[in-house]
């Protein structure tokens, strides 16, 4: 597996921009302290932060490492072919990286060039029967636009059914959805820090 990834690697110069800040924003979507994913990879904490300030460049097998510390396929941590003008700038469709979730029936890709980026914008694919209840309270203002399908959406207490063609915001209140419906449902999200 390290010996293919390698083969497919850019040189590492072309592909220091491309992947570092996922590894920063993946790790910090978790919850994880840079001291203990540094821990857990035998690594010191100047090295990792070297890694996300795009200061070192990682070997395959710390790639390899990192994905599994941070439970996410390699994919979420290499954009593959991406020329060195469009890092950070381009997402083209075949390069999107996946989100990690552990929701059953979604979907979600990044559409934003850098997740670290104060706003992020994502791509779900939401299957029938697909749901989220937890209903916590949020620490971002989210906007969606409903692409395609039909959503079950709770905003606070208010529950609203959505059709392609309608957007929302959420203005950080707690959060529910669910897709009762045959067809998938298509939702393109938009998260920003609140501030």
């Amino acid at each position: 597996m390290v010996s293919r990834l390698r083969q497919n690697m850019p040189d590492s110069g072309d592909l220091a921009p491309v992947f570092r800040t996922d590894i920063r924003a993946i790790r910090r979507a978790r919850g994880l302290r840079l001291a203990d994913v540094a821990r857990a990879a035998g690594r010191s904490v100047g090295w990792l932060s070297e890694v996300e300030r795009d200061l070192t460049t990682p070997t395959g097998e710390d790639l390899e490492l990192l994905a599994r510390l941070l439970d996410v396929p390699l994919t979420a941590l290499i954009c593959g072919d991406v020329p060195g003008c469009e890092a950070g700038r381009i997402v083209r469709t075949s390069s999107r990286r996946p989100v990690p979730t552990t929701i059953r029936g979604l979907d979600q890709h990044w559409l934003s060039p850098d997740p670290a980026d104060p706003v992020q914008m994502v791509h779900s694919v939401i299957a029938p029967g697909a749901r989220h209840t937890d209903r916590s309270r949020r620490d971002r203002h989210e906007l969606g636009y409903v692409q395609s399908g039909r959503l079950m959406l709770w905003i606070g207490a208010g529950r609203h059914d959505l059709s392609a063609g309608d957007s929302f915001r959420t203005g950080g209140d707690p959060v529910a959805w669910v897709n009762p419906h045959r067809a998938p449902c298509t939702v393109i999200w938009v998260y920003a820090a609140q501030g």
